[in-house]
């Protein structure tokens, strides 16, 4: 049974925050993996290779398409059965609880919200939206958490309380319970735990999870986009610095808001007898999914809950827009450019706007499943899912990057050449499709001296001197805070 908070990892929104400080080594160790961020990022654009998805560098990188294709089918699997569930269980929630709609018409709202941001607006839409959604979401969450804690009375009174928070009713239903299923665990708030009994053993936490996060952050369609994306290389450097501050946050705007939630509401967040779980919240398995939307609706006073509000739909919005976005990128790119060699980039674009709508419909219908695995099973599956094809995919692109004896030496798309002056290989020339497009249109075509600059432009790493030290001045304070971090809680 569900029945303590420490035993569910965070994913997304309303379920990351029901999550246990055993959480918070996963948080914090994404924040110290910022280093591999930002090595990958140097790594993969200073080699000199301008490509606009992940699967596209390993084709340049390792020759052919079925390494290319494959990724991308498994991209968009990972898409439909792990990311789009997560987000919608996890937003669905809290849209129930606040208005009391039905979770199906909850969910088609939101999914209809999210198409329209997507569908209309691009890549472009997506990055100026996540920033104001951004701006909101810190502000609201910051908010609630300043509430979490004077009802508490501080940090030090949370520690205390959080170790007495056991639920009232914990006998009945014919059932023995054992009191390790509703008694907070003796080593709540360290990140490193037994390798044995621990719920998260330290090997996993140090190693385990610099391999998923490397996975994620680095070769992770939706992040690379925005990274390939910026204006220049010291733009991209201090993207992935903030978003290492900012990762730190969500150990005291979500997690710990989370855990205060199973201080004031302790008999709903950590019930642990199925009678008990259907009277609080409707859900047999259990009720930690309910304690940030709990803490917003019960604690907040009015008008900032509109905002609370806002911030859990726009986080919802933030997610499925990116991934929307980069799902159609990899599907017109790697895909139905394979179908169509010839299509012009109006059809192109149609055609990712239709996979839009595909995969928004494959969500609705994936809703079933997301019902009968409420009480934490769906995040349980789709964090064992995620480390299941994480490493895998994370050794790929490292072999790509870091050693060039893996197949045979290509100018400049590894590591160890990344400053060869060697002529470089067309390795596009086999893809290179007719000028002239099926509809007639000339749009899009350049000279073959506009193609050199600008191809120029794509491919150039160079850094102003200054801006090149404070990125890699703040790479160090990054670190060092991180390292700070886990010695406090460890």
């Amino acid at each position: 049974m569900a029945a303590t908070l420490q035993s569910t990892p965070p994913t997304a929104s309303a379920s990351t925050a029901s999550s246990e400080l055993s959480s918070l080594s996963e948080n914090i160790n994404n924040a110290a993996d910022i280093s591999v961020i930002v090595i990958y990022f140097v790594v993969v654009i200073a080699v000199g290779v301008w490509v606009v998805t992940t699967t596209e560098y390993l084709r340049k990188r390792f020759g052919g398409q079925r390494l290319q294709i494959y990724l991308s089918v498994l991209y968009l699997f990972i898409c439909v059965i792990l990311r789009i569930s997560a987000n919608i269980f996890s937003g669905a929630i809290f849209i129930k609880l606040a208005f009391g709609l039905d979770l199906y018409l909850s969910i088609f709202v939101l999914l209809a919200i999210t198409a329209v941001f997507t569908i209309t607006g691009g890549l472009a839409s997506v990055i100026y939206t996540d920033t104001l959604q951004a701006v909101i979401m810190l502000a609201g969450s910051f908010i609630l958490m300043v509430f979490a804690f004077i009802e508490v009375g501080g940090y030090e009174n949370f520690t205390e309380k959080y170790m007495n928070a056991i639920p009232s009713v914990i006998e009945g239903d014919n059932l023995t319970i054992s009191p390790s299923c509703y008694t907070p665990r003796p080593d709540s708030f360290h990140i490193f735990r037994d390798a044995v009994t621990g719920d998260i053993p330290w090997p996993g936490t140090v190693f385990g999870m610099v391999t998923t996060a490397m996975w994620y952050w680095c070769t992770d369609q939706v992040i690379v986009q925005r990274c390939i994306c910026g204006k220049n290389m010291s733009h991209v450097k201090a993207a992935c610095i903030v978003c290492g501050y900012l990762k730190l946050l969500p150990i005291f705007f979500m997690v710990m808001p989370g855990m205060i939630s199973r201080i004031l509401y302790t008999d709903m967040v950590a019930c642990v007898l199925p009678s008990e779980c259907v009277k609080q919240c409707g859900v047999d398995i259990g009720c930690t999914n309910y304690a940030y939307p709990m803490l917003v609706l019960k604690l907040m006073p009015m008008g900032l809950r509109g905002l609370m509000l806002s911030v859990m739909v726009a986080s919802l919005i933030s997610s499925l827009t990116s991934i929307f976005n980069s799902a159609s990128t990899l599907f017109t790119l790697d895909l139905y450019t394979k179908m169509r060699k010839k299509a012009s980039e109006r059809k192109l674009l149609i055609a990712g706007r239709l996979f839009v709508t595909v995969l928004i419909v494959t969500s609705i219908l994936w809703v079933p499943i997301v019902q009968v695995s409420q009480g934490g099973q769906l995040i349980h599956y789709t964090e064992s899912i995620s480390s299941y094809l994480g490493p895998p995919i994370a050794a790929v692109f490292l072999l790509a990057i870091f050693c060039k004896r893996v197949n045979e030496q290509l100018y400049r798309l590894c590591w160890t050449l990344r400053n060869s002056e060697e002529e470089r290989i067309d390795l596009d020339a086999e893809e290179k499709r007719d000028e002239g497009a099926d509809d007639g249109t000339e749009d899009g075509n350049l000279t073959k001296e506009e193609e050199e600059v600008l191809k120029k432009k794509l491919t150039d790493t160079s850094e102003e001197p200054l801006w090149r030290s404070v990125v890699n001045t703040n790479v160090i304070v990054l670190l060092a805070v991180a390292v700070f971090f886990y010695g406090y809680f460890g």
